[in-house]
């Protein structure tokens, strides 16, 4: 006769050696899944098991980033889709919007977050930062005095820091995509 309680034993056993998988990563995944990127964007993972921290490279083809490749790294907690991603910006570059330390001033990654926005969002809203800076609200200060008070400074100062030249004493990396 087979013995019930043995196998039910047995089967908790095999049950136990899967890893839980969390609700942020059932969403992550979910996100992924979804994502339609267009040429100018490529994920990477470092650790493919790993869905919660991944990079995003833009490679902007319009505007004044035009010509640089930068690189973003993403860091999914677990009560994501509850809070936002931590992302930052690996390279130092010349932008309003971004601080020497990689921090990014995207209101959708902090005030303005809700569950219902997703990665492909965030995604949208960084391309759209290297498009178009926002110089009303910074997180370089200089670099958003010099986008309002002249225009073609502040592009002559972009292509400067792109080829990882220094602008006011500071030394940008270069990002410049080698062709």
């Amino acid at each position: 006769m087979i013995n019930i309680w043995s196998l039910k034993k047995a089967n908790a056993n095999v049950a136990q050696k899967k890893p839980k998988v969390s609700a942020a990563q059932i969403r992550v995944q979910k996100d992924l899944s979804e994502l339609e990127l267009p040429k100018t964007m490529k994920t990477h993972f470092p650790v493919a098991e790993d869905l919660l921290n991944f990079e995003l490279e833009i490679s902007p083809d319009e505007g004044f980033y035009a010509g640089g490749t930068f690189k973003f790294s993403f860091a999914v907690n677990g009560n994501y889709p509850h809070e936002p991603p931590k992302v930052k910006c690996q390279q130092k570059i010349y932008h309003p919007n971004i601080d020497n330390d990689g921090n990014i001033c995207l209101n959708i990654l902090r005030e303005d977050w809700k569950p219902v926005l997703t990665l492909n969002s965030v995604m949208v809203g960084l391309q759209y930062l290297l498009l178009e800076p926002n110089a009303d609200d910074p997180l370089n200060k200089s670099a958003a005095e010099d986008l309002r008070s002249n225009r073609k400074n502040f592009e002559i100062n972009v292509r400067r820091s792109l080829g990882g030249g220094s602008v006011s004493g500071f030394q940008y990396d270069n990002v410049l995509t080698k062709k």
